[in-house]
C-alpha cells in the first residue's frame, strides 16, 4: 500500500539510491526540517525520496528492522516509511511503531511544538503521545555523519 502512494509523489520528487547516499540524505532531511538527525536511524537504505512542493517524504528498506534508543525503547521500522515533513513536524507517519513493556504502538505524528523546546511529541494512532527529550534522538557529534 505505501509502494501505491508513494508512486503518486514520484513524479516531482527528488530521489536518491544506494545505502551510503539515501543516509545522508535521510539525515540531511531531518536536520533541514530542525528535528533530530537520528529520528530514524535506519540501515541499509535503498531508496529515499522527498517531494519538496507537498513535503511528502519516503524511505525504502532492504529489510524491516528495529533499533533501541536508549533511553526511549525499542522502535520498529518497516520496510516503506512515509510521511508528510514540514519544520519541526512528520504527519501522516506509516511505517514506524514503538514498543513499550508488552505494547506496539503505531506511531503517525512527531513533532516539537516549541522551537526552544527540548521535547519531541511522539503522538500514536489511538491518539496517544509521549514527550521525550530530543537528545534521545540525537546522534553525538563525533557520531555525525
Amino acid at each position: 500500500m505505501a509502494s501505491e502512494i508513494i508512486e503518486n509523489y514520484r513524479e516531482k520528487a527528488e530521489i536518491y539510491h544506494g545505502e551510503e547516499l539515501c543516509k545522508k540524505k535521510s539525515t540531511e532531511l531531518l536536520v533541514e526540517m530542525s528535528l533530530p538527525n537520528n529520528l530514524l536511524p535506519v540501515e541499509e537504505i535503498e531508496e529515499v525520496g522527498h517531494n519538496r512542493e507537498i513535503g511528502f517524504f519516503w524511505l525504502k528498506l532492504k529489510k524491516a528492522q528495529k533499533y533501541k534508543f536508549p533511553k526511549v525503547g525499542d522502535t520498529l521500522y518497516a520496510t516503506e516509511i512515509t510521511g508528510f515533513i514540514k519544520p519541526r513536524q512528520i504527519k501522516d507517519l506509516k511505517g514506524v511503531t514503538a514498543k513499550e513493556l508488552f505494547l506496539t504502538f503505531t506511531l503517525c505524528e512527531l513533532y516539537i511544538d516549541d522551537p526552544s523546546s527540548d521535547k519531541i511529541n511522539c503522538k500514536t494512532t489511538s491518539g496517544l503521545y509521549r514527550k521525550h527529550p530530543i537528545s534521545c534522538f540525537e546522534l553525538p557529534k563525533s557520531e555525525k555523519k
